[in-house]
C-alpha cells in the first residue's frame, strides 16, 4: 500500500458528512472506577456498525466504469451492510459473500439494503476466497472489509471525531479483527496527536493480529472460535499488519466470558446493545487488560448487530462472570428440615434462590446423603463467597 496521507482521511470525512452518523462520546461511565472511560457508540451507526464509513467511502471513489460492473464483498455481516447501503445509494449492483454461519439478522439486513447474498460454508476466510472467484469471473470491484487504503481512510474518520471532541484524550481502545478499524484510527490519532496511546483488543479465540505482532510477521490461525463473530478473522491484512506495527501501542485479548460481561454492563449501565465484536474494547477496560488507571480513555463500541436469539445466552454468561448468577452444590444428610435450613441461610444473607435440584443416591455421597444444586441470584463475587461461608459456618459441606 502506498503511504496513507492524512488528507485522505479528511476527504473521507467530507464525503461521509451527510452519509454517516457522528455519534457523540458518552461518559464519564462507571465501566472502570479507576479511569475516566468514555464510549464512542458506533453501534448507533445507520447500519449498526462503523463499517459503513470505510465501505461507503471506497465505493464513492470508484470510476464510472467500475461502478457499471458492480461491486463484491465478503463479510461476517457488518461490512456487508455497509457495502449494500453504499452500493444501493450510488445505484450500483452489489454481491455479498457471507459465511453460512453468520447471524440471520445480519443476512436479512444485508438483503433488505439491496444486495444479493451468497452464503459460503465456513468462516470469513472461506467467504473471501469465494468473493475472489466471483470477482475474476464477472469483473466486479472487490470492496475489501479491512485491507484497502480507502476503506482504512474511511474508518479513520472515527479517530478524527474523537480528537475533535476530546483533544485531551489519553488513550483509545479499539476492537480488532482484520485490522481496518484500528489501522485507520491509530494512523489518524498518531498523526495528529502522537502521544495518545492506541490499544487494540481481540478475542482469545481469534488472536490473529496479536499473535502476528508478537512474532513479527503475519500469522494465519488454523481455526477461530468466539462469540465475537465480527472479529473472527484467521489472518490479518498485509497493509493493516504493517500499519499496526507502526502505529498501535499494544494489542491484548479478552475471553468470551469477559465479552459477555461487557455486553451486560453496556445494557444495564448505558442502555446500549453491543455485539461481541463491539464490546471487546469495553471488556479490556473493565478487566484492566490495558494500563488506563487515572487516564481519560475512549472505548470504541464498534457494532451492535447482535443476533437476538443469542442475546439471552450472552446475558446469562455475563451474569455469571459478574457474580450476579451462581450455582453452588451443597452435600448434606437426607433428613427432614435440612433443605429448609439451607434456604434460610441463603435468604438471611440476601441471595435469591432461582432453582433447586435435589439428588439422592449420588455415587460420590454417603448412603444417607444427598446433593443440592442451588442456582442463586447474587450481587457480586464477594457476595457469593459470603453465602458459601455462611453455609459452611452453618455446618453444611459446600462442594464448589
Amino acid at each position: 500500500m502506498e503511504q496513507l496521507n492524512i488528507s485522505e482521511v479528511y476527504k473521507a470525512a467530507e464525503v461521509l458528512q451527510n452519509v454517516a452518523r457522528h455519534p457523540k462520546l458518552i461518559g464519564v461511565t462507571k465501566i472502570n472506577p479507576e479511569a475516566q472511560v468514555y464510549l464512542k457508540p458506533e453501534n448507533l451507526q445507520y447500519t449498526g456498525s462503523f463499517k459503513l464509513r470505510g465501505a461507503y467511502y471506497k465505493i464513492s471513489q470508484l470510476s464510472d466504469e467500475e461502478k457499471s460492473r458492480g461491486v463484491i464483498a465478503c463479510s461476517a455481516g457488518n461490512h456487508a451492510q455497509g457495502v449494500a447501503l453504499g452500493a444501493t445509494h450510488n445505484g450500483i449492483k452489489s454481491i455479498i459473500c457471507l459465511p453460512a454461519g453468520a447471524p440471520i439478522s445480519k443476512v436479512e439486513a444485508t438483503k433488505a439494503l439491496g444486495a444479493e447474498v451468497c452464503l459460503v460454508p465456513g468462516v470469513y476466510d472461506d467467504a473471501y476466497r469465494k468473493a475472489l472467484e466471483l470477482q475474476k469471473e464477472h469483473g466486479y470491484t472487490l470492496v475489501h472489509p479491512f485491507d484497502d487504503p480507502l476503506v482504512i481512510a474511511g474508518q479513520g474518520t472515527i479517530g478524527l471525531e474523537i480528537i475533535e471532541e476530546m483533544p485531551d484524550v489519553d488513550a483509545v481502545i479499539v476492537p480488532v479483527g482484520g485490522g481496518g478499524l484500528i489501522s485507520g484510527v491509530a494512523f489518524t490519532i498518531k498523526t495528529i496527536k502522537p502521544n495518545v496511546r492506541v490499544y487494540g483488543v481481540q478475542a482469545e479465540g481469534a488472536p490473529s493480529m496479536a499473535d502476528s505482532l508478537k512474532e513479527g510477521e503475519r500469522k494465519k490461525l488454523d481455526s477461530v472460535s468466539t462469540i465475537a463473530d465480527g472479529i473472527a478473522v484467521k489472518e490479518p491484512g498485509i497493509n493493516t499488519f504493517e500499519m499496526c506495527q507502526k502505529y498501535v501501542d499494544e494489542i491484548v485479548t479478552v475471553s468470551d466470558d469477559e465479552v459477555a460481561a461487557a455486553i451486560l454492563t453496556l445494557i444495564e449501565q448505558q442502555k446500549l446493545v453491543a455485539e461481541g465484536a463491539g464490546a471487546v474494547s469495553v471488556a479490556a477496560a473493565m478487566f484492566n487488560k490495558v494500563p488506563i488507571k487515572g487516564k481519560k480513555v475512549v472505548c470504541i463500541v464498534s457494532g451492535g448487530n447482535i443476533d437476538v436469539t443469542s442475546l439471552n445466552r450472552v446475558i446469562t454468561r455475563g451474569l455469571v462472570k459478574n457474580g450476579r448468577d451462581c450455582t453452588v452444590t451443597v452435600i448434606l444428610s437426607d433428613k427432614p428440615g435440612q433443605l429448609s435450613k439451607v434456604c434460610s441461610v441463603i435468604g438471611d444473607l440476601g441471595a435469591n434462590i432461582l432453582a433447586v435440584e435435589h439428588k439422592r443416591n449420588s455415587s460420590n455421597t454417603e448412603i444417607n446423603g444427598c446433593k443440592l444444586h442451588i442456582e442463586m441470584e447474587t450481587r457480586n463475587q464477594e457476595h457469593i463467597e459470603q453465602v458459601k461461608k455462611g453455609l459452611r459456618d452453618a455446618g453444611f459441606q459446600v462442594e464448589n
